[in-house]
C-alpha cells in the first residue's frame, strides 16, 4: 500500500521539482516579497540585508565541500573500497539493501551529521554495485537517516544550551544534555524512528518493472594508484616518504584530541579524520591528487548555492520575518501544545534558514519567552525546534547536495520518497513531543 501511495509523490516531484539552483532562486524572490509585504521593508533595505549576508556561509561552504571531497578520497582508497564492498555483499536482496543502508545512515547521523551524510551515500553506491535495487530509493534511504541528527550527539541546539556562555543563558541557564539529547522522550523518539524509518523505505520498494537500476560499472571507483615516473619530480609525487609522515602526524593529533583532551565530534574533526586517513591509505601524493580530481567535480552545487542561502537567512533574520513566522505559531499555543507548534514553525523556518544553530538564534528569542510565560517545559521546546529543523531537511536540497554529488543523482530523483518519509515521520515526532 505504501508503495502505491509513494508512486504519485515520486511522479509529482520528478515532474515539478526544479534543480536546487532554480529552487534557491525562487526562495530568494519569495523571501524578498514576504519581507517587503509583511515586515514593511523597502526594496532597498531588503537588498541591503541580502547583500550583506550573501557571503556569511563561506566558512561553512568550505566545510561542506570538504565533507564531500575528503569522504570521496577516503572511499576511493583500496582498503575502504574493499570494506564497503564486503559489507554490501552481505545484502542478498533489494529489501535487505534498503534496510541496511538506512540503518547505517541512521547510526552514523546520530553520531555526527556530516559523517552520516558521507557514509550513507558511499555505502549506497557500494550496495548498488552488489545488489540490483532501485537506485533512487537506495540513495533516498541513505539520506533519510539524516532525519535523526539533531536528536543525536552532534545536535547543535541541545549542545548550544548546554554550553557555558550561550546567548540565552541569562534566561534559561545551562540545560544539561540529560534533559535534551539523553532525556527519556528524546531517546524513545530516536528508538521509534530507528525502527520505523527503515520499514517505511522498505515498504516503498517499487516493483521490478517500475524500478530504476544503475549499471554497476558506472559506479566503479577509478583506481588512483598511478605509477608513471618520467621526471625527477614524479618520484616525489609517488613517494611514500612525504605523505605518510604527514598523514600519521594528523592521526596522532586526533588521537591526542580524543584521548587526552576529551574532544568530541564536530564537522572539522570529521573532515580531518577523513583527510588524514585518506592521506595514509592512498600512501602517495599522486594517488590522493588523482582521487581529488574526481571528487571535486561533484562540488559545483555547494559552491554556487550556499551563498544564496546565506543571503536568504540574512533577509529572514534582519527583516524580522523569521521571528514573525515563529510568533504567529506561538500565538496558537498553550503550555501543553507549545512543543508541537514550535516543531511546526521550526520545520517551516528551516526551509528558508537551513542551519540548526542559525535557526535557534532566530527562534529562541520568540520561543523561550513564550515557554516561560506559558509555563511550558523549556528543554522540550528547545528539542521541538531541533526536531523541526531536522524534519524538513528531508525535502530541503541544501543538505542533500553532498549525498547527490557522491551518488550522481539529481534532487528530484530522491525527493518523492523523502516526501513520504516527511509525512509519516512528522506525525510520529509531533506525537512524541506532545505526549511522550
Amino acid at each position: 500500500m505504501l508503495n502505491r501511495a509513494a508512486k504519485p509523490l515520486v511522479k509529482l516531484v520528478d515532474r515539478y521539482l526544479p534543480d536546487p539552483y532554480v529552487l534557491v532562486l525562487l526562495l530568494t524572490l519569495i523571501v524578498f516579497l514576504a519581507a517587503m509585504l509583511t515586515q514593511d521593508k523597502t526594496p532597498l533595505a531588503v537588498i541591503d540585508y541580502w547583500g550583506q549576508g550573501f557571503w556569511g556561509l563561506l566558512s561553512f561552504s568550505m566545510q561542506m565541500l570538504l565533507v564531500l571531497v575528503c569522504g570521496f578520497m577516503l572511499a576511493s582508497t583500496p582498503l575502504v573500497k574493499r570494506a564497503l564492498d564486503s559489507t554490501a555483499a552481505l545484502a542478498r536482496s533489494p529489501a535487505q539493501a534498503i534496510l541496511m543502508v538506512t540503518l547505517v545512515s541512521l547510526a552514523a547521523s546520530w553520531l555526527n551529521w556530516g559523517f552520516g551524510l558521507v557514509v550513507g551515500a558511499l555505502f549506497a553506491k557500494a550496495l548498488a554495485r552488489s545488489v540490483r535495487v532501485d537506485y533512487r530509493l537506495l540513495v533516498a534511504s541513505a539520506y533519510s537517516g539524516f532525519l535523526i541528527w539533531h536528536g543525536g550527539l552532534a545536535g547543535s541546539i541541545p549542545l548550544t544550551i548546554a554550553t557555558e556562555g550561550h546567548f540565552a543563558q541569562a534566561q534559561i541557564g545551562i540545560i544539561d544534555t540529560s534533559q535534551t539529547i539523553f532525556s527519556g522522550f528524546n531517546l524513545l523518539l530516536v528508538l521509534v524512528l530507528v525502527l520505523v524509518v527503515p520499514l517505511i523505505n522498505w515498504a516503498m520498494l517499487p516493483k521490478a518493472e517500475d524500478s530504476v537500476y544503475v549499471d554497476p560499472r558506472l559506479l566503479a571507483e577509478t583506481d588512483t594508484r598511478v605509477m608513471e615516473r618520467q621526471r625527477p619530480a614524479d618520484y616525489l609525487e609517488h613517494s611514500r616518504l612525504l605523505a605518510m609522515p604527514v598523514g600519521l602526524a594528523g592521526l596522532g593529533y586526533l588521537g591526542y584530541y580524543f584521548l587526552v583532551q576529551g574532544g568530541g565530534l564536530n564537522l572539522n574533526i570529521v573532515n580531518a579524520l577523513f583527510l588524514f586517513l585518506a592521506i595514509v591509505l592512498h600512501q602517495t601524493p599522486r594517488s590522493l591528487l588523482t582521487s581529488l580530481e574526481q571528487a571535486i567535480k561533484g562540488g559545483a552545487g555547494i559552491v554556487i548555492q550556499f551563498p544564496f542561502y546565506a543571503g536568504i537567512m540574512a533577509v529572514m533574520v534582519q527583516s524580522g520575518l523569521a521571528q514573525s513566522m515563529s510568533a504567529a505559531f506561538v500565538s496558537l499555543a498553550s503550555a501543553d501544545s507549545l512543543p508541537f507548534w514550535s516543531f511546526i514553525s521550526a520545520g517551516l523556518v528551516n526551509l528558508f534558514v537551513p542551519s540548526g544553530g542559525g535557526q535557534w538564534a532566530v527562534q529562541a528569542p520568540v520561543m523561550l519567552p513564550a515557554a516561560q510565560a506559558l509555563g511550558a517545559d523549556v528543554p522540550r521546546v528547545a528539542m521541538a525546534v531541533a526536531w523541526g529543523d531536522a524534519w524538513t531537511n528531508l525535502i530541503q536540497p541544501f543538505w542533500a547536495l553532498p549525498v547527490l554529488a557522491i551518488a550522481g543523482l539529481r534532487a528530484r530523483d530522491i525527493m518523492g520518497y523523502c516526501l513520504m518519509q516527511l509525512l509519516i515521520t512528522g506525525g510520529i515526532i509531533a506525537a512524541a513531543l506532545s505526549w511522550f
